[in-house]
């Protein structure tokens, strides 16, 4: 997924960063360049050859690029081995910064909703999908928004964290009565997964942006308002629940905190 590649590009930026140059690590480096401007030829070659790769027309601009990648052998080119590291530091430093903020990116909780959107809408046009369960708590959704504005982020927090751990055991239960089923749905066992496997991961994220911490308030802190839940007995009612988690508090709790991380 789009929103979701800085996690790759994390992980890459961290192999950069982290390689021991002078072992001889054969590092592959790729450039962009605008015709017009030579690129760095490798050692022993003729400089006026240079390196050329595919051109491209850019559309708009009027221009053609030039895209090379070469694989550099760092170890017999100290130089150049040393260029390439303060090259790609600040690039590396931007990348490692990325997951604690990933989740402001807001293609990424919209991937999340979509997917949740999805497995409401499968499961409402299929009798068979929007089987029984047994009664499982989940949290309330509904928001009134005037009460909502005047809370402090960190009640936003307690909202969100104390839901989203309620709202994943209940995704958790559904996905064991799916397995000790004599029969199961593909289906609705597809959307399970990706539920149970979508708030795993906003749960990562949200640590990531200190929901949990901002979720312990201070002892002389305002208490919480009192968790309302209520039980769910069909997938439609679940999925339903899990949707507009989504797209009301999570939403709302993200937009807030990723605002004020901003100033």
């Amino acid at each position: 997924m789009e929103g979701l590649s800085s996690e790759a590009s994390f992980s890459q930026g961290e192999k950069l960063l982290t390689g021991d140059v002078s072992e001889g690590l054969r590092c592959t480096m790729t450039a962009s360049v605008r015709d017009g401007v030579s690129t760095m030829p490798e050692a022993g070659q003729n400089s006026d050859a240079g390196v050329r790769g595919p051109r491209q027309y850019s559309q708009g601009s009027g221009q053609f690029s030039t895209h090379v990648q070469k694989s550099v052998d760092c170890g017999q080119n100290p130089v150049l081995s040393v260029l390439l590291s303060v090259l790609l530091l600040p690039l590396g430093l931007l990348v490692l910064a990325a997951p604690q903020r990933l989740i402001c990116d807001r293609r990424v909780v919209e991937r999340y909703i979509l997917e949740a959107k999805e497995a409401e809408n499968v499961t409402m046009a299929s009798v068979e999908d929007c089987g029984p369960i047994e009664n499982i708590t989940v949290p309330d959704t509904k928001v009134n928004f005037y009460i909502w504005k005047r809370m402090e982020v960190g009640q936003q927090a307690v909202e969100v964290w104390q839901g989203l751990a309620l709202l994943s055991d209940a995704i958790l239960r559904s996905q064991a009565l799916l397995i000790n089923s004599s029969q199961p749905l593909e289906t609705l066992k597809l959307h399970v997964d990706k539920a149970v496997s979508g708030l795993r991961s906003l749960t990562s994220l949200l640590r990531a942006l200190g929901a949990q911490k901002e979720a312990i308030l201070p002892p002389d802190g305002p208490s919480p308002a009192p968790r309302r839940t209520f039980t769910v007995d069909n997938f439609c009612k679940l999925f339903r629940i899990y949707s507009n988690f989504l797209r009301g508090k999570l939403k709302l709790y993200t937009g807030e905190a990723c605002r004020l991380g901003d100033r």
